[in-house]
């Protein structure tokens, strides 16, 4: 009977070391890429997808965490990820504009989506398969939406701005798809890094600045060197950020485990709405209690800008397949969308 029991000990103990030495080969180190230096997509959105990926495969792959520049360019992170430099990343896509515009509408745009119509394309309208396919098919990497973007601050300004007349001639920093709509309705677009906007703002070599929601603004401190807060943000009224996996290192994935790293993102999507949302109403309430005066768009001038929006989403179209399929997509989705004003009460106005 003893000597049962010390075979049965053994061979317990010897199956724990297989299993122990298993789970410890299979465990796999990602290494992220971010253009981030710091602030919430750093240290809240990207850990939040981290976190996810290590809980839903129970620790079989975990991700480390770099900020912008240390892994590679800040701004070449699709090809750090492309490269095997790193695994993944938590990257903006429209920094490829230069490549390819179709990335503005997969980024957010101007009079684009909102955060919720981005959630509702991406996720019903079929918008991740889009997402997925386009940035295999022309990036070589696999990605998918894993941030959500809040609707931004239209402009924090030296100058009041409500009309196209006020905006024509107006020199704000920008960037992307908005650089060349802007330009086109008259203002004088400047690009340079987030880092430059407050001395340029504040010596004023810019005369106004869009960086992004509330909550991303507040730590910037513009709102202390621009008395105006132009709203809505029609430039950007919503969008996404991406998590993005080598080639390779996706292709060893079993199926099951590519499943539970793409639910890692859509959760982590869905805890980035909930965050950033409610971290923007904080932001928003001190701007308004705060020594700034907030400023609105006329309605007109909001169309003006829609306008011309479809003049440039249309002249793409027309010699761009790619872009073609995704505005197809989204334009589509928001002739369905029309309906929830219909029988869907407005956030925020109703009364207790």
């Amino acid at each position: 009977m003893k000597g049962n029991l010390r075979k049965i000990m053994k061979t317990a103990a010897l199956a724990a070391c297989v299993s122990l030495a298993t789970s410890a080969a299979h465990a796999d180190e990602w290494r992220m890429a971010t253009p981030w230096s710091g602030g919430p997509w750093l240290e809240r959105d990207a850990k939040f997808f981290a976190d996810n990926v290590s809980e839903l495969t129970h620790g079989d792959i975990s991700v480390k965490v770099f900020p912008g520049g240390t892994l590679g360019s800040a701004l070449k992170v699709t090809d750090t990820v492309k490269s095997g430099v790193a695994t993944v990343s938590h990257n903006y896509i429209n920094y490829d504009y230069g490549k390819d515009p179709t990335t503005a509408l997969l980024a957010g745009h101007s009079s684009g989506l909102t955060p919720e119509e981005f959630m509702l394309w991406m996720y019903k309208g079929g918008g991740i398969e889009l997402y997925e396919q386009y940035r295999k098919e022309k990036f070589g990497v696999v990605a998918f939406p894993c941030s959500i973007l809040g609707t931004e601050i239209f402009l924090h300004s030296n100058k009041p701005v409500r009309t196209l007349e006020d905006f024509k001639g107006l020199r704000i920093r920008t960037s992307g798809a908005w650089a060349e709509i802007a330009s086109r309705l008259g203002a004088s677009t400047v690009v340079m890094a987030g880092s430059d906007i407050y001395s340029a703002l504040e010596r004023g070599v810019i005369d106004a600045a869009e960086w992004g929601s509330p909550e991303m603004n507040r730590p910037t401190g513009f709102q202390e060197v621009a008395k105006y807060v132009i709203l809505p943000g029609i430039h950007q009224s919503g969008g996404v950020l991406e998590c993005q996996v080598n080639q390779k290192a996706w292709n060893k994935l079993p199926a099951e485990e590519q499943t539970l790293v793409r639910q890692a993102a859509k959760l982590s999507l869905f805890d980035s709405w909930l965050a950033s949302s409610y971290a923007d109403l904080d932001a928003y309430k001190e701007l308004v209690n705060g020594s700034n005066e907030i400023v609105r768009l006329d309605p007109t001038f909001i169309s003006q800008i829609m306008a011309e929006t479809k003049k440039w989403e249309d002249e793409h179209a027309a010699d761009n397949a790619w872009f073609k399929r995704v505005l197809t997509s989204q334009r589509e989705f928001k002739e369905k969308i029309k309906l929830w004003p219909e029988y869907r009460l407005q956030i925020g106005a109703t009364e207790g």
